[in-house]
C-alpha cells in the first residue's frame, strides 16, 4: 500500500505503486495552468503514475501526465512538470525543476536547485550537479520561428555536468563526457571529453578510471 500524509494532495486517478510515500504538503497529479503564450501542449493529460517504492518528499509537486519509475526520490520542494518520463532509481534533488516533455533515464542524479528545461533528454547514469541551468530557446521568447526550434540539451549516458554549468539550447553532451563547474556549453561535447570555461573548450579526455565500465 501507498502512504499519503494527511496534508498531501493526490488528485483523482493518480496511480501510486506499492510502498510509495507522499509526504507533507506534497501534490501529485496536478493539472498545469498555462499562460496563453506558453509553447506547451494543451491536450488532456492522463493521470500521473508513481512507481513502487518512490518517495515524493515534503512540498514536492508532480504534475499529471508524468510517469515516475520505481525507487525514485523526488526531493523536498522539487517540481516535476507534465509529460515527463523518469526512469527507475533516479534522484531529483531538493528544489530541482524538471520542465515538461523531458525524459530522464534510470540511475540519473539531479542535485539541488538544478533546472532541467522543457524538451530535454537525460539518458541513464547522468550526473547533474547543483545549480546547473539548461536552456531551450535561442530567441528568448521572440519571433515565431522559435516555436519550431525549441529544444533542450541531450545529455548522453554516463555524462556528468559540474556545479553551476550552463548548457545552451539543443546541444549534445556525449557519452561519459565531463562538463566542468561553471562552464558555458555553446556547442556539442564529444564523448569522453572534459570541457571547461566560457565558452567551454576541451581540456583533455576523461580518465579511463572514471568511465562506468571501470567502476
Amino acid at each position: 500500500m501507498a502512504e499519503v500524509h494527511p496534508s498531501a494532495i493526490v488528485y483523482p486517478g493518480t496511480v501510486l505503486g506499492e510502498g510509495v510515500k507522499v509526504l507533507e504538503n506534497a501534490v501529485v497529479g496536478k493539472q498545469p495552468s498555462l499562460s496563453p503564450r506558453s509553447t506547451a501542449k494543451r491536450e488532456p493529460l492522463p493521470p500521473a503514475e508513481i512507481g513502487d517504492g518512490t518517495i515524493v518528499s515534503t512540498g514536492a509537486v508532480v504534475f499529471a501526465g508524468t510517469r515516475i519509475g520505481a525507487r525514485v526520490i523526488v526531493g523536498d520542494q522539487a517540481c516535476v512538470r507534465e509529460r515527463v518520463d523518469i526512469g527507475d532509481d533516479v534522484v531529483v534533488g531538493r528544489g530541482v525543476l524538471v520542465e515538461n516533455d523531458t525524459t530522464v533515464g534510470a540511475l540519473t542524479k539531479i542535485q539541488a536547485h538544478a533546472y532541467v528545461t522543457a524538451y530535454s533528454t537525460l539518458e541513464d547514469n547522468v550526473f547533474i550537479a547543483p545549480c546547473v541551468v539548461t536552456t531551450n530557446d535561442n530567441f528568448m521568447g521572440r519571433t515565431e520561428r522559435r516555436h519550431e526550434l525549441i529544444k533542450g540539451p541531450t545529455i548522453k549516458r554516463g555524462a556528468r555536468v559540474g556545479g553551476g554549468a550552463i548548457l545552451c539550447p539543443g546541444i549534445v553532451v556525449g557519452e561519459e563526457a565531463f562538463v566542468g563547474a561553471g562552464a558555458v556549453v555553446t556547442k556539442d561535447v564529444d564523448a569522453r571529453m572534459l570541457v571547461v570555461g566560457n565558452p567551454a573548450h576541451v581540456l583533455r579526455a576523461v580518465s579511463a578510471d572514471e568511465l562506468l565500465q571501470n567502476q
